[in-house]
């Protein structure tokens, strides 16, 4: 496929709004079962493809309502070897959901994008492990063989860039940029971090940054911070450096709760979307560069509505 230049959020003047905690949404609020939080699941059957369509359809919406660009996330953080041998899919059939992904969301993009409002295809990735814990480190090469298929495969089926999201640790996040350099992707990286403002691993949030620019020789298009809420890493945002000009995008929990208690928690905390919406507004105050405005855990059609009716009219004042 060949895609408009200048339609990437970094590459652009205008807001990008994504959809919320998708897998979140889709237990509690939609009553859906995902096996090992494995959202790709519903790519199987034509009912399942549909529900993830429905799933964006408002997010969609409020992009076209407000004027912004929207990014298409594909439903595939799980959708690596070790997850989908859980699952019981075999390599080809994790091939083929991976292409699938990536051409449901071509088919949602094709209705609702316009002039106004540019539809970005994403293939998301995820880490090998848990997203809330380290666990153990691979290699930067091992990262870049063990995602490198993921990567061709999106490339391959007509994604416009690659996500890695919710990367706990430098290692296999510079080794996803790297396989992503090697096919010509644009890739990225999106970084969680604990209550503290440093990543599971331990690294703070800009050293980070500076190595995987270091490792991949700069190629990572953008970084984004994600799966925690504000209040764990605005005030690092404001106090960085020069590496704080390389984050485009924010994915916040609407919990203001750590990684460990959302883990243990029986209830979904949707926390007040009005004040997360505030919250991404001061962000904006001293980033302005900032292009992708998100969410993750918790958070729905409320809170990106909430957060567009604040953010999207003030960036244009700005």
């Amino acid at each position: 496929m060949t895609r408009p230049a200048g339609i990437l959020p970094h590459q652009s003047e205008q807001m990008f709004l994504t959809d919320g905690g998708m897998e979140t949404s889709l237990i509690f609020l939609d009553g859906i079962e995902l096996p090992h939080f494995a959202s790709f699941t519903l790519l199987k059957t034509p009912e399942g493809r549909d529900r993830l369509k429905n799933y964006f359809r408002p997010y969609a919406q409020t992009a076209i309502d407000c004027g912004a660009g929207f990014v298409l996330e594909s439903p595939t953080w799980r959708a690596n070897p070790d997850w989908a041998a859980k699952l019981g899919y075999s390599a080809s059939d994790l091939d083929a959901a991976n292409s699938d992904a990536i051409g449901t969301l071509r088919e949602l993009a094709d209705e609702y994008r316009n002039d106004a409002s540019p539809f970005v295809i994403s293939g998301c990735i995820g880490p090998r492990g848990d997203g809330y814990v380290a666990g153990e480190l691979m290699s930067v090469m091992d990262a870049c063989d063990y995602h490198g298929r993921q990567i061709e495969v999106f490339q391959e089926s007509g994604a416009d860039m690659v996500s890695a999201i919710t990367m706990t640790n430098v290692q296999e996040a510079a080794g996803i940029a790297l396989a992503a350099r090697a096919v010509g992707t644009e890739c990225v990286i999106s970084f969680t971090v604990e209550t503290d403002g440093r990543l599971p691993s331990g690294e703070y949030l800009g050293d980070a940054i500076d190595a995987v620019d270091a490792v991949s020789g700069n190629s990572v298009a953008y970084y984004m911070v994600n799966c925690a809420h504000p209040v764990h890493f605005s005030e690092v945002l404001e106090q960085g450096g020069a590496w704080v000009k390389r984050i485009c995008g924010i994915r916040a929990n609407a919990s203001r709760m750590s990684h460990e208690e959302l883990d243990a928690a029986e209830d979904l905390d949707i926390g007040d979307p009005q004040d997360l919406a505030m919250r991404y507004r001061h962000i904006l105050d001293y980033m302005p560069w900032v292009r992708v405005l998100g969410g993750c855990c918790g958070t729905d059609h409320r809170h990106i509505s909430a957060i567009s009716g604040t953010c999207c009219g003030h960036q244009a004042a700005a």
